[in-house]
């Protein structure tokens, strides 16, 4: 009777944790204790257009990180080697990071992160939870997949900033930088290939992602 209480109160303390996790992504500001990426750089003169397009592409990157977020929370809570939960856990500080510069970046651009953040945290939360139960290589080949995709993605962002936008260039710069390095550790810990329909769906997911967070 005593191991049965315990065992709930164990699994209660857990779930007061990771809500607790949840509730401070998506409601505070994030610290990075890195240095911005734009530090030093002075802000240029934007038009409304090239602005416009500049909160919408980092609208889109924040709310990525928020995907993150999720993604990692829920990998981490069902994989079962210790060691790629710590792997999980490393990155999504690190996604923390990124974070902080795109909400700072959107509050000087005047613009506000998206509407849709918790909807789209609860569903990556809910991806990685997924991923990890199916067993420990396909949540790392779907972590793999996921950072190649995002680097893909940051790579596009930088052709598309405005060039005078040297501020937000630098942060996209450093955030692509860090992603390929999350791939890389996914890979080297033992990331199976994901099927090209699952890699399909993900790029599917993502574009509907991008589409509507860029204006909402």
């Amino acid at each position: 009777m005593f191991k049965v209480i315990r065992g709930v109160n164990q699994l209660l303390d857990k779930l007061i944790i990771e809500f607790d996790k949840m509730l401070k992504v998506l409601t505070t500001t994030q610290e990075s204790i890195r240095e911005h990426p734009d530090v030093g750089i002075l802000d240029s003169e934007l038009s409304d257009n090239e602005k416009r397009k500049s909160i919408g592409l980092m609208r889109v990157n924040h709310t990525g990180e928020i995907c993150a977020q999720g993604l990692y929370q829920g990998q981490s809570l069902t994989s079962r080697d210790p060691s790629n939960k710590e792997a999980f856990e490393k990155a999504a500080f690190e996604e923390i990071e990124h974070l902080a510069w795109t909400e700072q970046r959107l509050n000087e651009l005047g613009g506000k992160p998206s509407i849709l953040n918790p909807l789209f945290y609860l569903g990556s939360l809910t991806i990685g939870i997924a991923a990890g139960i199916v067993g420990d290589k396909w949540n790392l080949g779907f972590l793999e997949e996921t950072e190649s995709q995002v680097e893909q993605h940051l790579a596009q962002h930088m052709l598309e900033l405005p060039k005078n936008d040297t501020k937000s260039l630098a942060i996209v710069k450093q955030m692509k930088i860090d992603e390929a390095k999350h791939k890389d550790m996914a890979h080297d810990y033992g990331a199976v290939e994901l099927p090209i329909l699952v890699k399909n769906l993900m790029k599917i997911s993502s574009k509907v992602m991008t589409f509507t967070t860029y204006r909402i």
